[in-house]
């Protein structure tokens, strides 16, 4: 059995869907001047999504409801491990490599969703090979596209609470500015004095606002000192005169303001010396931004492109014009059909020849990230691949019933693949400050090609295995 499980493996590594992801991915490396064409891809991209969906929905349409039951809990238990995996994601970078807490929390995002173009690579590999798989499968791509979106957007909210910065870091990462820092950076405000009425405001509010500043920078970034006086000599105070903060001593206090004083004051960062004139009101109008940063997307829009991004829209278009259209007694994707089957396998080949392309392209882009956040792209897929096989296992077996080891091995890579689409359209969206290059180097120079490659054999080569040593019933 094990000869010929080895021997299945080999074989599917040299299919010719694979071969034109080898060529494509030689293309980079070889410095061969070719392009692929932007609109090409995109319209292979609508193309695979529509038939997948069209298909899809005149299977679901001839469904029994016993497995229309199936499918329902097939569905729930897929959202549930795409969670934990994208949660168990981000605790492993966080303690094996040296990415941002901003970054981890988004790479953890892509890998809790899933990849249509390692699904659809994996269909089109089951459907040559003749190995069956429930038809519900690509409902469950759509499904499993979710999770990875709501993590992300879950853990950088926390994190946004915690005290993250403008650029995106927490404190104790390097380039880190506390909120103080932020002011000192971005406030260039030497206008005057404020006026009567905002200095009396401000008089009873400043050593407050200013005991805020020391405690935000008692990380030692910044110093906030006492008030000091100069301009017209003795004991004289000119209007112009501009109270400022020199060395600050922590068992101190600070000195309220008088109402005829200035209420600009200047700031000193350490390190630099350099003294930055502020406004009271602006400098506390920036304090109060600093604490609740303002982002451009709107909860709406970040919801509308994690459940309604193009490509869940085509695919869910698909099953609808599938499914009812089988309703009403038409077969639309007929075997002989010449768009969306004869044509599926050689349109699909084009799609793998560019995924080959961005794939080499992307790999450039982990030099700066560390050897253990490549070791985790190549490793990850692995483990979650066989971690999602397990699970459709236990609930075949709860369930009583068999399921075809294409079911396993197309759960397997929804499991195992990471996002190269809807997550980075919601990072675009809702999460600008953490790194563009580093998530789409690891899901897509790394773990696609893995997949493709090396992932989907050995998959089907694990599901073999599993499903012939404890078999479920007999399959009918």
């Amino acid at each position: 059995m094990l000869y010929e499980l080895f021997d299945n493996f080999s074989h599917n590594l040299f299919k010719p869907l694979l071969l034109f992801f080898y060529a494509g991915f030689s293309i980079p490396l070889l410095g061969i001047g070719f392009e692929f064409p932007k609109v090409l891809y995109q319209g292979l991209t609508i193309y695979l999504l529509l038939a997948i969906g069209w298909k899809g929905g005149e299977e679901l349409a001839g469904l029994s409801p016993d497995m229309i039951g199936q499918a329902g809990g097939f569905m729930l238990i897929g959202f549930i491990t795409n969670t934990i995996i994208g949660v168990v994601t981000y605790l492993v970078l966080r303690k094996a490599t040296r990415l941002r807490n901003i970054d981890a929390a988004t790479v953890a995002g892509y890998y809790g969703s899933d990849s249509a173009g390692t699904f659809v690579t994996c269909l089109g590999m089951l459907t040559a090979a003749q190995i069956a798989f429930a038809p519900y499968m690509p409902v469950m791509l759509a499904v499993m596209e979710i999770p990875g979106c709501l993590v992300a957007l879950l853990l950088i909210a926390r994190l946004r609470r915690q005290g993250m910065d403008a650029a995106g870091n927490m404190a104790g990462e390097p380039g880190y500015a506390s909120p103080a820092q932020a002011i000192v950076a971005e406030v260039r405000d030497t206008t005057g004095l404020m006026a009567r009425p905002q200095r009396r405001a401000a008089r009873s509010a400043v050593s407050e606002e200013m005991e805020e500043l020391v405690t935000v920078g008692a990380d030692g970034a910044t110093t906030v000192q006492h008030v000091s006086y100069g301009g017209n000599g003795g004991n004289g105070r000119g209007r112009n005169d501009r109270p400022h903060f020199n060395k600050f001593n922590s068992g101190g206090s600070l000195p309220e303001f008088e109402e005829e004083d200035a209420v600009t004051v200047d700031l000193v960062e350490n390190g630099n010396g350099k003294p930055v004139d502020l406004t009271m009101a602006k400098a506390m109008a920036e304090l109060d931004n600093a604490e609740q940063p303002k982002h451009n997307a709107s909860f709406g829009k970040v919801m509308h492109e994690v459940f309604l991004n193009p490509g869940i829209f085509l695919l869910f278009a698909g099953l609808a014009i599938g499914f009812i259209s089988r309703l009403q007694g038409e077969a639309v994707v007929a075997k002989n059909d010449a768009v969306f089957v004869s044509l599926f396998q050689g349109l699909l080949c084009l799609f793998l020849l560019e995924m080959g392309m961005t794939a080499a392209n992307r790999l450039k882009d982990l030099k700066k990230a560390g050897w253990q956040f490549v070791a985790f792209a190549l490793i990850a897929p692995n483990v979650f691949a066989s971690f999602g096989i397990g699970i459709c296992h236990l609930y075949s077996m709860w369930l009583g019933q068999p399921f075809g080891v294409g079911t396993y091995v197309l759960f397997a890579v929804l499991c195992g693949a990471a996002s190269y689409i809807a997550v980075p359209a919601v990072q675009r969206i809702a999460i600008p400050e953490a790194s563009p290059t580093l998530p789409l180097a690891a899901s897509l120079g790394l773990t696609f090609s893995y997949n493709v490659t090396v992932g989907i054999p050995v998959y089907l080569m694990l599901a073999t295995a599993l499903t012939t040593s404890y078999p479920v019933g007999v399959v009918g």
